[in-house]
Parts: structure tokens; C-alpha cells; sequence
């Protein structure tokens, strides 16, 4: 079966198409990224302006003629948080589908962090034990915690470096330290305020994080980028594994503060797309990271879209072999919505 991800996200419309096969892993045939910024079209009144949803359009039309050029058996369209979150979300999903015939669902948060988790599950296997995976988004800040296939907890907070950036940070730099502490109370609060529970837990084996947030911050703190076919690349460790540390982590939100954003995309790892918005992602980064008493991050490189297509392998022969015995899906009818529930 090949099958097609669209993962609509607050910067980007990304597709992934792979081919699925029952005892082994999505097996990647072409993927495709076009730039769409849905969050920053986002008014006070959260509506999305016309001209993103307009581009939005094109790049969805894209998404669907290339999944016909390389004969798709499903195509799984979902929107996340800067769709779910608008408050003209259903007329953007309507009109998207109007001009496309392809009928986007929203993902809500907490099933973002389940189907990556489950996507970490996969890529780390068993030996990772109990695992507590963080993901930050545009929109939002996931955190899933569990020994299984399927997280014990799982949370989404509205902490995505896009949405603090534009509601707690100046446009201007050099942002003051005050700014900078006031938003690592605030973040460090709702997290402090969610996670009771989770800090209940028995202590996790292995500390996972995914997103380009994540990765560009490893970058940053001096982790090289793993070399094609190096050591570790296939099982998540060794000298191939990207990694982050929070001693490492600590100075940087008050070193980016002073910088531009040209200036801070000259720096290893942050790219210029994402330069506005580094300064968030740092600190929701040292905030989760202290707050939970993680010391170390592993970085890996399966997150939400391979959840979803591991999802739909489970449901194309659940009682087929895998690597980490997968249990089957919850849910088996592709073409309605995820979930409507905004955490």
C-alpha cells in the first residue's frame, strides 16, 4: 500500500508518501515542503487572512497532484494547531476543499503527542523503556510519557515557539532580560501545572525529543549533524545521535535575545525561516527540560507524520510482526476528523 501524509503545520504544508508493507518499516518514495506561514496570517481575533488560506490553497493542489503522479492508495490530510485553533477554521477547511476536492480533518492536540510518541516508540524500540518524549511545535508544546506503543500521558499546551513569539516577545531586538525571564515564569508555570502527574510517575529510562525546534537547538549547543549512514543512525544511538543538554541549553535564550534575526540566523543550526521564533523555542525548551528534570535529550528523527503512517500499517494487517509489536489503532476511518478536542 502507498500511502500519502499531509501534515498542514503553522509554517509549512509537508507531504510524505511511503510505501507500507506488513513486517516492516514506511519506506519513504518522495516527500515535498512549500511554505504557507498560517500563523503568522493569524489576526488577534485568531482568523486566518485570505491570502494564507490562498496559499494554503496552491500548496495543498500541489500536495494532491503530486500523491496522483505517484499513485497514492490513501491520502491522509490533517491540519494542527494553527488550523485547529482559528477561529475561521471551519470555513478555511470548506474552502480548501472546494478548491482541491481534498477534505482536510484537524488533529487534536493530545493526539499529536500519542502518534508521535508512537512514532519515538518505533524508531528507539523496547530498550528505550519508559520514555518521555517533548515536541515543540509552531502552536503548541507536546509531551507524551509511557512504557508501551501507546503513552500512559499525554499532553499538549499551548506553548509552540510561533505563538509565544508573537504574543510575549517585541518585534524589536534586543529583547530585555526582563521579557525574557517574565516568559520562561509564564512557561515554566503552565508546564509546572500540567505535568503534576506526569512528575508522579516512575522515573523515565530514555528522554526523547523530536521537531525541527529540538534539532536546531542541538545544532546550536554544538551537536554536529549526523553524517548519512553513520553509527547509530538506524537505532538512536552512538556517535551518528543528535543530542541536547540542558547545561548546554541554559545561556542561550539570554544570548538570542540580544541578537537580530539576521544575526541569529548565522548561527550553526537556526535557520533563517525559523530565526524569529529561536528565542521562544530556547526557552520552552530550558523551561520543559528544567522542569522535568531532564539533563539530556536525544533527538529523533520520527515525529508526527511517521506516527500517522505507522498507524495506518497497524490498521493494514494488525496481527502481522513488527518491530515493536504494535497494538492495533484506535480509530479506523481515515476520512473523518481526528479529534475536535483542543487542549
Amino acid at each position: 500500500m502507498r500511502c500519502g501524509v499531509l501534515d498542514i503545520g503553522s509554517r509549512s504544508v509537508h507531504l510524505k508518501i511511503a510505501d507500507l508493507a506488513p513486517g516492516g518499516p514506511p519506506e519513504t518514495v518522495t516527500t515535498l515542503k512549500r511554505p504557507v506561514r498560517l500563523a503568522e496570517a493569524t489576526d488577534a481575533e485568531g482568523v486566518i487572512h485570505p491570502d494564507a488560506v490562498q496559499s494554503l490553497i496552491g500548496a495543498v493542489t500541489e500536495a494532491a497532484a503530486a500523491s496522483a503522479a505517484h499513485e497514492v492508495d490513501e491520502l491522509v490530510p490533517f491540519a494542527t494547531s494553527a488550523v485547529r485553533d482559528a477561529t475561521n477554521r471551519d470555513a478555511v477547511l470548506a474552502e480548501v476543499e472546494a478548491a482541491t476536492g481534498v477534505r482536510m480533518t484537524f488533529m487534536s492536540g493530545v493526539e499529536e503527542a500519542r502518534l508521535t510518541f508512537l512514532a519515538a516508540r518505533a524508531w528507539h524500540g523496547w530498550s528505550a523503556g519508559r520514555m518521555l518524549l517533548l515536541d515543540i511545535g509552531g502552536g503548541s508544546l507536546e509531551i507524551a510519557y509511557g512504557g508501551h506503543a501507546e503513552p500512559a500521558i499525554a499532553l499538549s499546551l499551548p506553548l509552540g515557539a510561533g505563538r509565544l513569539t508573537r504574543r510575549h516577545l517585541p518585534d524589536h531586538t534586543p529583547v530585555k532580560k526582563r521579557t525574557v525571564k517574565e516568559l520562561r515564569r509564564h512557561v515554566c508555570s503552565v508546564i509546572e501545572e500540567a505535568t503534576a502527574e506526569l512528575r508522579q510517575q516512575p522515573t523515565p529510562t530514555s528522554y526523547v525529543a523530536t521537531s525541527k525546534t529540538f534539532t536546531q537547538l542541538a545544532r546550536l549547543t554544538g551537536t554536529p549533524v549526523p553524517a548519512s549512514g553513520a553509527s547509530g543512525a538506524a537505532t538512536g544511538r552512538g556517535p551518528g545521535t543528535q543530542a541536547l543538554r540542558r547545561d548546554d541549553l541554559r545561556p542561550w535564550p539570554l544570548r538570542l535575545a540580544t541578537l537580530s534575526d539576521a544575526q541569529r540566523a548565522q548561527l550553526p543550526g537556526i535557520s533563517a525561516a525559523r530565526a524569529h521564533q529561536s528565542l521562544a523555542g530556547a526557552v520552552v525548551a530550558e523551561a520543559v527540560m528544567k522542569v522535568l528534570g531532564v539533563k539530556r535529550l536525544t533527538i529523533c528523527p520520527w515525529a508526527l507524520r511517521e506516527g500517522v503512517l505507522l498507524e495506518r500499517l497497524i490498521a493494514l494487517a494488525p496481527q502481522a510482526p513488527s518491530v515493536i509489536a504494535l497494538p492495533s489503532p484506535r480509530r479506523a476511518a481515515p476520512t473523518s476528523p481526528i479529534s475536535k478536542t483542543t487542549v
